[in-house]
C-alpha cells in the first residue's frame, strides 16, 4: 500500500501517514473517529511546531537535535493517534511525547557523542522575531534557563515559558507535583542568584 505524506511549513521532511484500522466504538466506526482525530492532530502539529522546537532546544542545546526531536514527535503522534484523548490539551500530549523521545533515545546518543551547546543568542531565531525587545529578553531568559540543571530546566521551561500548570508539568515529566514545585523553587533561587551576581558586576 502506498504511503501518503504530509509536510509542515517549518520543516521540509515529509511525515508518513499511518494506516487506520477499522473497528466499532460507541456506535461509530473507529476508522471514522481516527480520521477526524488525525486531521485535528495534523492541524495541531502545524500550530505547535515552533513550541516543540524550542522545548527540544531547551533539552538538547542543539538545533539539529531539536529538529530531530520535532520530526520524531510528529511521526510518533501520527502513529499513535488513538492514544490522544479528545478534549485534552494537544500541546501537553506533544510535549510528553517529545520528552519521552529525548529521555529514551536522543539524550543517550548525545552523551555518548559528547556534543556541546548552542549559543543562546541564536536559540530563538526561527521564522523571525515579532519584536526586537521581546527577542532580546527571551534570549536573556533562555541563557539563564540553559544554565540550570537538566531537571530544573525542563520544569522551568514548561511552567514559565509554555505556561503549563504544575499538574500539567508533572504529567509531561512523569513526576509527582511536589517534585515539580521543588525543582521550580530551586530554579528560581538559582536564577535569582545569577541575576544578583550579574547586577553586582
Amino acid at each position: 500500500m502506498p504511503v501518503a505524506y504530509t509536510t509542515f511549513p517549518a520543516y521540509s521532511r515529509a511525515i508518513p501517514k499511518p494506516p487506520v484500522q477499522p473497528a466499532a466504538l460507541e456506535g461509530k466506526p473507529v476508522a471514522e473517529a481516527l480520521i477526524a482525530s488525525e486531521a485535528d492532530i495534523r492541524s495541531g502539529l502545524a500550530d505547535n511546531l515552533l513550541r516543540l522546537w524550542r522545548y527540544g532546544l531547551v533539552l538538547s542545546h542543539r538545533r539539529d537535535v531539536a529538529d530531530d526531536l520535532v520530526q520524531q514527535t510528529c511521526l510518533r503522534a501520527l502513529e499513535r493517534v488513538e492514544q490522544f484523548e479528545a478534549g485534552t490539551r494537544l500541546d501537553r500530549w506533544l510535549f510528553s511525547i517529545l520528552h519521552s523521545i529525548w529521555l529514551n533515545e536522543i539524550r543517550s546518543q548525545r552523551v555518548r557523542l559528547g556534543q556541546g551547546f548552542v549559543d543562546a543568542d541564536e536559540a530563538l531565531v526561527v521564522d523571525g522575531a515579532r519584536d526586537t525587545e521581546m527577542h532580546v529578553m527571551a534570549n536573556q531568559v533562555l541563557r539563564l534557563v540553559n544554565a540550570l540543571p537538566d531537571a530544573q530546566r525542563a520544569a522551568v521551561f514548561l511552567a514559565y515559558v509554555e505556561g503549563l500548570s504544575y499538574k500539567e508539568v508533572a504529567s509531561v515529566l512523569d513526576i509527582p507535583i511536589g517534585t515539580v514545585m521543588s525543582r521550580l523553587a530551586a530554579a528560581r533561587a538559582k536564577i535569582a542568584a545569577s541575576v544578583s551576581g550579574e547586577g553586582a558586576t
